[in-house]
């Protein structure tokens, strides 16, 4: 856990638990450490479209099994 003053090690652990791959993390890390964090933006907003997009599908998914649930529970 990074300490509160860490600011790299603060930045570094919130890309890992927001689940970014080491690919993404190297580069805003190394956008940080050049004093480019605005650099971070295009990468951290495709990272979150695909995961909006992962929840999404996720979620007709779940929304298929309610229906067939449903069905079946209603038939029996």
């Amino acid at each position: 856990m990074a300490e509160a003053t860490d600011t790299l090690g603060i930045i570094y652990q919130n890309l890992e638990d927001a689940g970014c791959n080491k690919q993404i993390t190297q580069r805003c890390m190394s956008l940080v450490k050049s004093g480019k964090p605005e650099g971070m933006l295009p990468i951290l907003l495709n990272y979150r479209r695909e995961l909006l997009e992962a929840v999404r599908s996720g979620q007709k998914k779940i929304d298929c099994l309610d229906y067939l649930i449903y069905k079946i529970q209603k038939n029996i």
